[in-house]
């Protein structure tokens, strides 16, 4: 089994984290701690494999983080589980051995696309007959360009509505998201949807004076 630390701060984003860790085959939560020196003594006195890492902790950033593991020698792998999106700070991330990069807010599916092919990476063993094996290896690790959202769903339309989801604190309707984006209500009722199945929004019914009550839907931070 492959130990996971989720290290997050934010304590319902933790809890989902480590409930999307769970549902995976071959892994299991190690621990959940909320800081960055939590992390550091955690990995100390107990073996961990992976480390789901949010980047912005409220002692210390996560790449000071990842150095502190290398100055220890723990062999220790790290993903990134954070809403940084700076190219400076990935390239930093990835000169302290962050193996994989994950972008809040993200669905079941995003994350376990990245565990899987950790997984295939992790398991990798034995003497390799050339470079072209190596080369295999390390790309497990890339993402794939399979297509992980349903049939007929974009990832641009995808990121659009949900950066008009996390602008709109008190939440919103179907048709004010569309309005947003300048798509139909029906396209925008059906990411909408899509999220929040996927836990990243949470549905509120409207009551008006007449009528069936609206959806509305407000954000919801993992």
């Amino acid at each position: 089994m492959i130990k996971v630390l989720v290290v997050e701060d934010e304590p319902v984003a933790a809890d989902a984290h480590r409930v999307y860790v769970e549902r995976m085959p071959g892994f299991t939560v190690a621990g959940v701690v909320h800081s960055g020196g939590d992390a550091l003594r955690f990995c100390e006195r107990e073996p961990v494999d992976l480390v789901l890492l949010d980047f912005y902790l409220p002692d210390t950033h996560g790449l000071a983080v990842c150095r502190s593991l290398r100055a220890a020698g723990l062999p220790i792998d790290v993903i990134a589980v954070t809403s940084a999106r700076d190219l400076a700070l990935v390239k930093a991330a990835v000169s302290v051995g962050v193996v994989q990069y994950l972008l809040k807010p993200f669905t079941f599916a995003s994350l376990r696309e990245k565990l899987e092919r950790y997984a295939e990476f992790h398991g990798a063993s034995g003497e390799v007959t050339g470079q072209a094996e190596i080369d295999r290896a390390l790309g497990t690790l890339r993402t794939t360009e399979r297509q992980a959202l349903p049939k007929g769903m974009s990832g641009q339309t995808l990121e659009a509505i949900t950066e008009v989801l996390a602008s709109a604190a008190d939440g919103l309707s179907a048709g004010a998201a569309a309005t947003a984006i300048g798509a139909s209500r029906v396209t925008a009722r059906r990411y909408l949807e899509y999220l929040a199945d996927n836990g990243l929004a949470q549905r509120e019914p409207r009551y008006g004076q007449v009528g069936r009550p609206e959806v509305w839907y407000k954000p919801k931070t993992v």
